[in-house]
């Protein structure tokens, strides 16, 4: 019996471009430019894991962290991946690296559109906080609302047990 190829985390690196650049225009239909990803990289303060098996780029997420609170940018899966559950590693592995900056929240914005991202976002304790009107570009004449989520961290003290 074969096994199963090992799922390995790796930060992303400005030699990764090309192949998260044809994950990205792939997976999204107003996809990241080449310059957003290298200036996140070029950026103190971002958080950039990807998801691999073997050589194959499974996902990746761009964050960003600020005064007690972390940004989802962007959180992308291979579409012939998706409902494997990496999505949620890819959610779980933002959670903790927002607790090692001291977040207090982690805040993101979805497309409207997009029912499975907002419910693994609500499964994974993101919370409904607003609507943001016409946030996004759906065509060239019309602009789609975001969902703006948040969730809210344990802080180090209630997770070490003290009061």
């Amino acid at each position: 019996m074969l096994e199963a190829p090992q799922l390995r985390w790796r930060a992303m690196a400005a030699a990764d471009l090309s192949r998260v650049m044809r994950l990205e225009q792939l997976s999204h239909s107003h996809p990241w430019s080449e310059g957003n990803f290298r200036d996140s990289l070029n950026t103190p303060g971002f958080y950039m894991p990807m998801l691999l098996q073997d050589a194959r780029l499974l996902g990746y997420l761009v964050a960003m962290a600020g005064f007690e609170e972390v940004h989802l940018l962007n959180v992308t899966v291979e579409p012939a991946a998706r409902g494997q559950g990496l999505g949620r590693l890819l959610m779980q592995a933002l959670q903790v690296w927002a607790q090692q900056q001291a977040a207090q929240h982690i805040w993101l914005e979805v497309r409207q559109s997009n029912a499975a991202a907002e419910a693994l976002y609500r499964s994974c304790g993101y919370e409904f906080v607003s609507l943001r009107k016409n946030y996004y570009p759906l065509n060239a004449e019309q602009r789609e609302h975001a969902i703006v989520m948040h969730k809210a961290l344990p802080s180090a003290e209630r997770l070490a047990g003290a009061d």
